[in-house]
């Protein structure tokens, strides 16, 4: 959980130049993925990327409501290539678009 926490951490910095997969993350471990992901499911009940997508919808909406910041921006910031990425990202995790969200609840 360290490791996820400070990749998280450099990622909402904006420091971060990719979101690790699992299979990232295991290797960092020394352990095989599917351990990695059993373990995890199996103590907390969510997944390895459960925890990563749940932190970056909540970054996210916290940089809607709290910045004036571009989706585009936002979007680079969490590592997308492409904004239009991370909006389907957003709207499959929240429900609605970004800009959605932000007329909605801004």
């Amino acid at each position: 959980m360290t490791l996820l926490h400070d990749h998280l951490e450099q990622l909402f910095a904006g420091k971060a130049d990719f979101r690790m997969s699992t299979s990232k993350f295991a290797e960092k471990l020394f352990i095989n993925k599917r351990h990695l992901t059993n373990t995890l499911k199996s103590t907390t009940g969510k997944s390895p990327c459960e925890f990563m997508e749940n932190a970056i919808a909540g970054e996210a909406k916290r940089l809607l409501l709290e910045t004036t910041l571009s989706i585009a921006d936002i979007s680079a910031r969490f590592a997308w290539d492409e904004p239009t990425n991370f909006v389907k990202f957003f709207k499959g995790m929240v429900g609605e678009t970004p800009l959605q969200f932000r007329k909605k609840c801004g």
